[in-house]
């Protein structure tokens, strides 16, 4: 009996500690994935990146946000302290992916930050990437 019970334990434990080591990975509780990328296909980001050259015209950023159904989150653009853009989305589902994305002017190089906000107006994530010029 106590094998038995010494099992169980160093199962349930073993469970705990790969659930934890999963969630460890997303950027936040609610969103398991949060990036920019190039393109997005079939609701899936393509050629994900951190930084850009003035070159590329457009940029996304994905979110898969999980356990927010009924909820609505927005993704805020700032560039330079100034807000350029905000998009809303209402989460229908418990698994919902979601992306936005920004037409960028060439001089608009320097840090950009993509905020994600829930509908009480909490940053729930921040990202941010760099827009670099083209011969840098």
């Amino acid at each position: 009996m106590n094998n038995h019970t010494n099992f169980f334990k160093v199962l349930i434990l073993s469970c705990l500690f790969l659930a934890s080591t999963v969630f460890a990975a997303w950027p936040h509780e609610d969103i398991s994935q949060a990036v920019f990328a190039k393109s997005v296909k079939d609701r899936a980001p393509i050629d994900i990146i951190t930084e850009a050259d003035n070159s590329l015209g457009k940029i996304y950023f994905f979110t898969n946000i999980r356990h927010l159904k009924g909820d609505k989150i927005t993704h805020r653009w700032s560039y330079k302290g100034k807000v350029k853009a905000e998009i809303d989305f209402d989460i229908k589902g418990n698994r919902w992916r979601v992306w936005s994305s920004k037409n960028l002017w060439h001089r608009w190089t320097g840090q950009w930050k993509v905020e994600v906000i829930n509908q009480n107006n909490q940053i729930l994530l921040t990202k941010t990437f760099e827009y670099k010029k083209e011969d840098e």
